[in-house]
């Protein structure tokens, strides 16, 4: 009998697709009334206005059209998410490019030594710097990158793909959970809500430092375990391939850290500097930082005095190997697409309002938490859902007597846990499928840790809506 192997992150999201479209033919179609919000510059919907609407049942071409449609409107040729699929091709370009140079490598060798028997504090670090970079501008496509970068850091320092996914993911993530001052989700979501967005900035800042300890020390343990012996690993029986895959550019030996090679590594850091500068300073996005990455790429050949055949084979062989996580953000994007054109988003947030109206304020924040979090599966936006859900949810908190600036936190609590794992990320598909981590041994990893923090969150909540 042959053994089950569960499917790939490209089956999994496709049957999502299927599931949702099949939904648009049960699921009653409605539309909340829309007002614009001139400090958000967006419509969002009013509350108490939700009304029927003529059914639009999803079928087998919409279907099929759904990637399509998750890069780019094919009616309207709105962009939606090419942009982050050409971020991460020509990422992909200047990594080759990179990584053609042998600057990597001698820069990873010489890290090695440096931390001979104490690799395992980069975690913290790391994931230090990247929280900041979630709470602070709710870093998240933009941590693509690193994954190929850790990856095979991680895995000469004797740990496996997992321990460098987690740093990454983990690290955003819980900064985004725990977002203070992040744009796309705090602010949006408490001018939404009617509230100053520094308001709760202590609570908020209390789910960031707990969150943050938590991850760490779940990641350090594991890595531990990884390093003392191979087979612990939730990746063992990939051990010898991940290692031939992320470390086969390495020639044997150590390579020289040249000073050639320290200016295109030294390029590395300024440009990803650049990056977050521009993002969180700026305000650029993917059009932007793709044009960085592009510009980088041929300094960096410059620099290494390449010639023009072999900048341009490395960088067509770069962006090759990270072709399948570009289509996989547009088959993603392709979910929220089906819902919305089957006119059962707002539907679902109906039933939410429905089923929080005149609860305790403890039960109330506890049932808030927990819907943000079921819409976060459908929405993985956190400025999607802030817009969709805060107009809807704030004006309920009153009634319950909960502070509004506590139902901001319990939503972006909510949507930051879901995030560390839901299918509809292009942010968690992609950077598995960089890792090379199966979907389903990434759930059975970090169970675990989300019950952890789903304690941790429910408690704080509870605890402010108190006091």
């Amino acid at each position: 009998m042959k053994k089950f192997t569960f499917p790939s992150a490209y089956t999994i999201l496709f049957a999502l697709i299927a599931l949702i479209a099949a939904l648009t033919w049960v699921v009653p179609a409605g539309q909340y009334r829309m007002a614009m919000n001139a400090d958000l510059g967006k419509e969002v919907p009013v509350a108490g206005t939700y009304q029927p609407a003529e059914a639009q049942p999803q079928g087998v071409v919409d279907v099929l059209l759904a990637p399509i449609d998750g890069l780019y409107d094919h009616k309207t040729n709105e962009a939606r998410a090419i942009d982050v699929s050409l971020f991460i091709l020509i990422i992909g370009g200047f990594l080759g490019i990179v990584g053609e140079t042998g600057a990597i490598d001698a820069g990873i060798a010489r890290a090695m030594a440096l931390l001979h028997g104490k690799e395992v504090w980069m975690i913290p670090i790391l994931m230090g710097l990247f929280a900041a970079g979630g709470t602070i501008y709710g870093m998240a496509e933009e941590s693509l990158p690193f994954y190929t970068l850790l990856v095979p850091v991680m895995i000469a320092a004797g740990f496996d793909p997992v321990v460098a996914a987690a740093t990454v993911l983990l690290g955003a993530g819980i900064g985004t959970l725990g977002s203070t001052i992040n744009p796309f989700a705090t602010v949006i979501a408490a001018n939404a809500a009617g509230v100053p967005f520094t308001t709760g900035i202590g609570l908020r800042l209390l789910v960031l430092l707990a969150g943050w300890a938590a991850c760490v020390l779940y990641v350090m343990r594991y890595a531990q375990r990884v390093r003392r012996d191979p087979a612990n690993s939730l990746l063992a029986d990939k051990w010898e391939e991940n290692r031939a895959h992320f470390l086969s550019q390495r020639p044997e030996g150590t390579l020289a850290f040249t000073p050639v090679r320290k200016m295109v590594l030294t390029l590395f850091a300024i440009v990803f500097a650049v990056m977050i500068y521009g993002v969180a300073v700026r305000g650029w996005w993917m059009a932007e930082i793709s044009a960085l990455f592009l510009a980088a790429s041929i300094f960096a050949g410059l620099l290494a005095r390449m010639g023009e055949e072999a900048l341009t084979r490395a960088f067509i062989n770069g962006a090759r190997d990270l072709l399948g996580v570009a289509l996989i953000i547009g088959i993603a994007r392709g979910i929220v697409v089906v819902m919305d054109n089957g006119m059962i988003t707002h539907t679902i947030l109906n039933y939410a309002e429905g089923l929080v109206t005149g609860l305790s304020s403890v039960v109330f924040i506890n049932t808030t938490f927990w819907l943000e979090g079921l819409l976060s599966f459908l929405v993985p936006s956190s400025s999607g859902l802030a817009v969709l859900t805060m107009p809807i949810m704030a004006p309920l908190a009153d009634f319950a007597q909960v502070p509004r600036d506590l139902v901001v936190t319990a939503y972006q609590s909510a949507s930051g846990l879901v995030n560390l794992i839901t299918p509809t990320s292009a942010v968690v598909m992609g950077g598995l499928a960089i890792a090379r981590i199966p979907y389903a041994r990434w759930l059975r990893w970090i169970a675990p840790l989300l019950g952890i923090l789903f304690v941790m969150i429910t408690l704080i909540l509870s605890v402010g809506a108190l006091f």
